[in-house]
């Protein structure tokens, strides 16, 4: 990407283009997207992830429309649900092109140059573990998919079901119940890895990159603790390894995004991944274990810069809802100033607080935070990060604080670039810290270089003046619950 640890916004494509609509009078497609809207809401990230633009399958759309535990979800979000409002699974792709509710190949095309002309790139959605199970290849190709007998379907109907052309089974994640709208792809097909790479080289001629999801399902010892004898015999080069290898080949800067889980990030990587999901630092924001944050945070920085940083997706509740007003602002901070990828949500900025079932095509009327959206414009307009160098990022201990009576829960981290050092202080604490920063932890400034700026995600910007930088240690005072960037510009 452009900025090697790129901002990506994430966008629910099909109610975002609805509400579009809406807004102009006008039906808006991906073809006829406003130029404004590229430049108000979308020349601020470094890469656009539309969400949901494959053609949605016409018996997944029956089946979301029909399925009782979703009826809930969807009557919860829309109080005035209609059934046009339900427009199946964007995870249940019917064909790998753009559906017609959303636009047309051409336009899709179209869009990604004029991103480009703004220096943003797209991300697009690859469903590797399976299909729609309506999907033509059912018919033409069974050889693709994972296929039962009589027996299985009698022992196991959650999991296998019959049509015309033979008993098949329905994408699983071992850990749960197949979901029913899908068709199970065999990832020990050389005949299916061969349709993918083609797939993958023509999404590639006009997109710059994938978010794959759940991608650890066609690991070679995953998919066959799944599938055992079903998949027949593994293939000598693990999936990953074998797709991605092949891609890169013809498109070296094509870019590979792993959902993925289960402690499983390194190993994607290692089988060419470009970044993966940091769930596991999620799940420990969630739990608000800062000693477990502190530890996650040493990771080597190359397997760091190579992690998606979030607090939502479209899979999670809404931060806003999850953490409230305070500690969003904190976790927005933090999360902007970490290294590797950071994601933001459609809707994140903004404090939105309903969750949306990706089989909606339509979204509820919320009230918009807008000092929230305005701390986030005002975070990413610092323009923290230079993008042409990866910079040197670095955890700074907080044992020695001065004036401590515990071990304060404060995370501090500092990056080194060409043109400026930029220091972050976090408190987690729900209570003001008054201390001071030993310069030894913080090698850079012992060239007494001067504070130029403070942003703290409270109070705003701060008096430079407040930072004491010519002694052997930095003065701060950090209010609760928030997040402090110092900036020191080199030149």
């Amino acid at each position: 990407m452009y900025n090697i640890h790129p901002l990506i916004y994430e966008i629910n494509t099909w109610p975002w283009l609805k509400d579009l609509s809406n807004q102009y009078g006008v039906q808006i497609f991906l073809d006829n997207l406003p130029e404004e809207i590229i430049i108000q809401e979308l020349a601020s990230y470094d890469a656009i992830w539309l969400m949901g633009i494959w053609e949605r399958s016409p018996q997944g759309r029956k089946i979301a429309q029909t399925h009782p535990g979703l009826q809930k979800e969807y009557q919860r979000v829309l109080k005035d649900l209609k059934d046009e409002d339900i427009v199946g699974s964007p995870y249940a792709i019917y064909n790998y092109h753009v559906d017609p509710q959303i636009g047309t190949d051409a336009g899709l095309q179209s869009l990604a140059k004029r991103l480009h002309e703004h220096g943003i790139k797209i991300i697009v959605d690859f469903v590797p573990n399976h299909l729609a199970c309506d999907h033509k290849w059912q018919q033409n190709h069974p050889e693709y998919f994972i296929q039962g007998t009589e027996f299985d379907l009698k022992e196991e109907p959650k999991t296998f079901f019959k049509s015309e052309n033979g008993i098949f089974a329905h994408g699983k994640d071992p850990y749960f119940d197949a979901w029913t709208d899908t068709l199970q792809f065999n990832a020990f097909s050389q005949e299916m890895r061969n349709e993918v790479k083609k797939l993958l080289k023509w999404i590639a001629t006009f997109a710059d990159g994938v978010r794959c999801d759940m991608a650890m399902l066609l690991n070679t010892n995953i998919f066959q603790r799944t599938w055992n004898i079903k998949a027949k015999y593994p293939l000598v080069q693990e999936y990953w390894k074998e797709i991605v290898t092949d891609v890169k080949q013809k498109y070296p800067n094509f870019i590979f995004i792993a959902e993925v889980y289960w402690d499983l990030e390194w190993e994607l990587q290692q089988l060419g991944f470009d970044f993966c999901y940091d769930k596991l630092l999620y799940d420990r924001l969630r739990q608000g274990n800062i000693d477990s944050i502190k530890g996650h945070l040493k990771a080597d920085l190359n397997y760091q810069t190579k992690l998606v940083r979030f607090i939502e997706n479209h899979d999670e509740s809404r931060a806003f809802e999850i953490f409230g007003p305070k500690k969003s602002k904190l976790l927005a901070t933090f999360l902007y100033t970490l290294p590797g990828a950071r994601l933001l949500h459609q809707g994140q900025r903004q404090g939105r607080k309903i969750k949306i079932p990706v089989q909606l095509g339509r979204i509820p009327n919320e009230i918009n935070q807008t000092w929230l959206d305005e701390y986030y414009g005002t975070l990413i307009d610092l323009n923290l990060f230079d993008s042409s160098s990866e910079g040197s990022w670095r955890q700074i201990s907080t044992d020695l604080l001065s004036n401590q009576m515990e071990l304060y829960p404060i995370i501090a981290y500092y990056w080194n670039f060409p043109s400026k050092i930029i220091l972050v202080l976090c408190n987690f604490a729900d209570y003001d810290i008054i201390s001071s920063l030993p310069i030894l932890n913080f090698n850079p400034l012992r060239k007494n270089l001067k504070c130029s700026k403070i942003l703290n995600s409270e109070e705003g910007f701060m008096e430079v003046k407040t930072v004491n930088d010519c002694k052997d240690a930095i003065d701060f005072a950090i209010p609760k619950l928030t997040g402090s960037i110092y900036i020191w510009n080199k030149k």
